[in-house]
C-alpha cells in the first residue's frame, strides 16, 4: 500500500497543499520578495523529503508580487572560504533533490525571477511564466557569483552568452524574451500561472512513474553522453520501460481506444 504524506514541519517561510496528487509548495515571505535565507532553503529540503509516495507532481509558486528575489543577502555574512564552499554545496544538495528526485516538478513565476530565485527556477522541469516577470543574474555588481548550480543549469537552458549577458550588464529579461530564449515553457497573462502549474502538474501526474522517472533521471543524462553510450543507455531504458505491467497495461488501452487521447499544450 502507498505511504501517504506526511505533513512536514516547514518554517513560516513556506506553506504546502495539497491538490489530489499534487502538491503545492508557496514561498511565503512576500515582505522579502521571498528572498531565499538558510532557513527557506533547508524548509525546501524537509518539504521534497517528506513527499509521500500518493504525490505524483509538485509545483512551486510566491507569495505576493515576486516569485523569489533570490539570496537574501542580509544573511551574506562574512565567510571563510571553506565556509563559502559548504553554504554553496547545500543549495546544490537540495536543487538536486528536486531535478533529481521522485517526481517532476513545476515553477509557477511572476515577478522578479533573479540571482538565486533564478537558480531555484532552473531546478524545476518545467516553467511557467506570467507576463510580469522579469529575470537577472545581479552577481556580477554585487561582487559575488552564483551559488546555487546556476551555472550548470542556467547555460543549458539558454546558452553560455546569454547567461555571461545577464552576469556582467546586469540587465534584465522580460518574461518575453525569456520565453523566447527558453527560461519557461509557457507563458500566461498576470494571475493565470497557478492555474495553468497545476493543469500541467496533473497532466504529469497521470503520466506512467517509470516513464516521468526516465523523463526526469536519464534524459538529462543521455543528453551529456557520447553517441554510443547515450544510444545504449536509451535501448535499456526503453527496454525497462515497455516491459513494465502500467506500459502493456496502457499500450493496450490505447490500440483498443480506451487510452487518453494525446493534448496540445
Amino acid at each position: 500500500m502507498a505511504k501517504s504524506s506526511r505533513k512536514p514541519k516547514l518554517p513560516p517561510s513556506l506553506t504546502a497543499k495539497r491538490r489530489g496528487p499534487i502538491a503545492i509548495l508557496q514561498l511565503t515571505r512576500p515582505q522579502k520578495r521571498n528572498a531565499i535565507d538558510d532557513t527557506l532553503i533547508l524548509g525546501i529540503e524537509t518539504f521534497f523529503q517528506s513527499l509521500g509516495e500518493d504525490v505524483r507532481a509538485v509545483v512551486i509558486h510566491g507569495e505576493g508580487e515576486h516569485f523569489s528575489a533570490g539570496l537574501d543577502l542580509s544573511e551574506l555574512t562574512e565567510r571563510g572560504a571553506a565556509a563559502a564552499v559548504a553554504h554553496s554545496q547545500v543549495w546544490h544538495r537540495v536543487f538536486n533533490q528536486m531535478q533529481f528526485g521522485r517526481v517532476p516538478v513545476i515553477a509557477v513565476m511572476h515577478g522578479a525571477v533573479v540571482g538565486g530565485g533564478l537558480e531555484l527556477a532552473a531546478a524545476c522541469h518545467l516553467r511557467v511564466a506570467e507576463r510580469s516577470t522579469y529575470y537577472a543574474l545581479p552577481e556580477g555588481s554585487r561582487g559575488i557569483f552564483l551559488g546555487g548550480a546556476g551555472s550548470i543549469r542556467l547555460p543549458r537552458l539558454i546558452g553560455v552568452s546569454r547567461v555571461m549577458e545577464l552576469m556582467l550588464t546586469g540587465c534584465t529579461y522580460s518574461a518575453e524574451e525569456g520565453q523566447t530564449y527558453g527560461l519557461s515553457h509557457v507563458l500566461v497573462e498576470d494571475g493565470k500561472g497557478l492555474a495553468k502549474g497545476v493543469e500541467l502538474a496533473e497532466r504529469v501526474a497521470s503520466n506512467a512513474p517509470l516513464s516521468n522517472f526516465a523523463i526526469m533521471h536519464v534524459l538529462p543524462r543521455i543528453a551529456e553522453s557520447d553517441t554510443s553510450s547515450g544510444s545504449l543507455t536509451e535501448s535499456l531504458m526503453a527496454a525497462v520501460a515497455s516491459s513494465s505491467d502500467e506500459a502493456k497495461s496502457r499500450l493496450k488501452d490505447f490500440l483498443e481506444k480506451r487510452g487518453k487521447k494525446v493534448l496540445r499544450g
